[in-house]
């Protein structure tokens, strides 16, 4: 069965077939990133406009010469503008095309994209129903958040950021330090080449807070502690810092359009960067670790953006060997919003389809579940 998936959450005109859940026939991203950098992150109003432009375009590319047997799209959480785009698009094409529409969980789906392989490949790992129960993280730009994933379809969150997403934490630490949007990839490269620099070695780090919230705490909701997360108090951290340190104030603008590799890996920016960095990992990998105690998990399932980063595959594939569990992960083009993922994960996920999807609204603050 081929379905044709549509993404329009943020920033990415997306759309892809993908055959029986997971391989994947045809992908094509439109990025916006030129369209935001001047402004720091993402408009949602320049967002929505550029989705309206290209839709048409990247939607037949990702069709062309592919017979598709329903149509699914992304309806939360994510901006409503750029929502609104992707999901009318979808309607008319379902209905035009005389096949089923179904409703996606953005985030449900970037815990799909591990399964997920090109054409003529052979499978990465098994297919998901063969790893449950299996523990799920979502960590993005937008959200960072730990998942029970009992069966297919039945997720129960189990610690999360109470503020800021990993992404965003990300982003912001790169503002304020004058590097440019996105900020994630620059840091990533800076923060590489200060270890290697340092022989691997984290012991020259500035010790950043790793955001572990107190018990009792509101935000909490009900959910454990030891498995949330909070990265206020590392940006604070970090402004405190650059406030101390007249060499950090007044980037220069070149800064952000400079190759990451021209920052000398020994400078105390590129320390700043790496420890930063490493914070956040380490908060990540410090809730895992306590996630994976507590139940037997048969894999480790890791999606969304942020799980590109280097550092972070790095340090979660020793977690996951500590466990002796395999860490699944996808390709690097899958990291980031895209329509193989919606396609993907409509194969078996088709709890709203039909007549049910043509009627749904976008839902901006969707929750997983």
């Amino acid at each position: 069965m081929n379905i044709l998936g549509i993404e329009t959450s943020c920033d990415e005109t997306a759309a892809a077939v993908v055959r029986d859940g997971r391989e994947v026939l045809s992908n094509v991203v439109y990025t916006q990133i030129p369209l935001h950098r001047p402004y720091g992150g993402v408009v949602p109003e320049i967002a929505s406009r550029a989705h309206v432009e290209k839709i048409t375009q990247v939607v037949k590319s990702a069709m062309d010469g592919q017979d598709v047997d329903a149509v699914a799209v992304t309806y939360g959480p994510g901006l409503s503008p750029a929502l609104i785009v992707g999901l009318n698009a979808a309607k008319g094409l379902a209905l035009s095309l005389g096949v089923d529409l179904i409703a996606i969980n953005h985030i449900e789906a970037h815990l799909h994209t591990p399964f997920l392989y090109d054409r003529g490949e052979t499978p990465p790992c098994p297919d998901p129903s063969e790893l449950y129960p299996s523990l799920g993280l979502a960590i993005s730009g937008g959200h960072t958040n730990w998942f029970d994933i009992a069966g297919a379809g039945e997720y129960t969150t189990i610690g999360q950021t109470l503020d800021d997403a990993a992404g965003e934490a990300f982003d912001k630490a790169s503002k304020l330090l004058g590097l440019g949007y996105p900020g994630g990839p620059r840091v990533d490269k800076i923060a590489k080449a200060y270890l290697a620099a340092n022989g691997g070695s984290t012991k020259g780090m500035i010790p950043f807070p790793k955001g572990r919230p107190r018990d009792g705490v509101s935000a909490l909701a009900g959910l454990p502690a030891e498995l949330c997360v909070s990265f206020s108090g590392l940006k604070t951290a970090l402004l405190r810092h650059v406030q101390r340190n007249p060499d950090l104030q007044n980037p220069d603008p070149a800064l952000q359009d400079a190759d990451p590799s021209q920052i000398d890996p020994n400078s105390h920016l590129a320390c700043v960067i790496a420890s930063y960095q490493e914070a956040i990992v380490q908060a990540v990998a410090d809730r895992t670790r306590t996630a994976l105690r507590r139940r037997g998990y048969k894999a480790f399932v890791l999606g969304g953006g942020v799980s590109l980063n280097s550092r972070l595959r790095a340090v979660l594939s020793e977690v996951a060997s500590e466990a002796r569990i395999p860490l699944l992960m996808a390709k690097p083009r899958y990291c980031g919003d895209n329509g193989a993922m919606i396609a993907g994960l409509a194969y078996t996920r088709r709890n709203i389809s039909g007549g049910a999807a043509l009627a749904v609204d976008v839902a901006p603050s969707l929750e997983v579940g």
